[in-house]
């Protein structure tokens, strides 16, 4: 894992403070239309970072959670006792087990880049649910929505840590290409640093093209939850 993004684990949660994580679980529940009551049913949340949705997501299912980055899993740790978690990435994982759901929110699908290992990562999760289980997939963006040299900042004003981020994205051979420009202040003095991300512009049929080649059948619900819309796909029982 790359210097950068240990360093900027540290500051994601402050970044990322504003997004209504528990609202986003109400939403992907009501969507999948699960019993609040229940409480038995097994989840599992790929990419998960720090555990922001699980903490949620715990109050419905018995959660799990795996991300490739390990400074992320140690907050996620932290922040959900009790719940375990896995590294490994996710177009290659084998935990030797099956859950009913299988999530992968946030856009983070994006990460896997080309097509081959958009379906590589399909087969895996799909691989991890149990008969009739329910993969729930927040995709990244479409080819159309990809927005070359569009300008992106978020900002952190707390008393003792001031953050700018800031990042220019443009769109190379279908994959959207950004360095994310930290400048993080603290009593102890300012840093810059800069993290490069990569991700893929899936077209809605690449999408759906890779979860039913999974052997899934598949939904897509265009609203989501957050207006980026999201792809289920259920495992059929035998």
């Amino acid at each position: 894992m790359d210097n950068a993004y240990s360093m900027a684990a540290r500051y994601y949660d402050k970044l990322y403070a504003g997004k209504d994580y528990q609202g986003e679980v109400q939403r992907l529940v009501a969507l999948l239309g699960v019993d609040a009551n229940q409480k038995s049913l097994t989840l599992l949340d790929v990419a998960c970072g720090t555990g922001r949705h699980l903490e949620y997501l715990s109050d419905f299912f018995q959660g799990e959670g795996l991300d490739s980055c390990p400074e992320l899993l140690e907050a996620a740790k932290i922040r959900n006792p009790g719940v375990s978690f896995h590294l490994g990435d996710m177009t290659g994982f084998d935990l030797g087990t099956h859950f009913d759901v299988v999530t992968c929110l946030f856009g983070s699908i994006g990460y896997v880049k080309t097509p081959e290992k958009l379906r590589s990562a399909m087969r895996c999760m799909a691989a991890h649910l149990q008969p009739g289980g329910v993969l729930a997939i927040e995709p990244w963006f479409t080819p159309e929505k990809g927005r070359p040299n569009a300008v992106h900042a978020v900002f952190v004003d707390e008393p003792e840590l001031k953050i700018a981020r800031i990042n220019t994205r443009s769109v190379k051979d279908g994959i959207s290409v950004f360095d994310f420009h930290y400048i993080v202040g603290t009593p102890d003095g300012t840093e810059h640093f800069v993290e490069h991300h990569e991700l893929g512009l899936f077209s809605g049929e690449e999408m759906i093209s890779a979860l039913k080649e999974a052997g899934l059948s598949v939904h897509y619900d265009s609203s989501g939850l957050n207006g980026r819309g999201l792809y289920t796909g259920r495992m059929r029982r035998d």
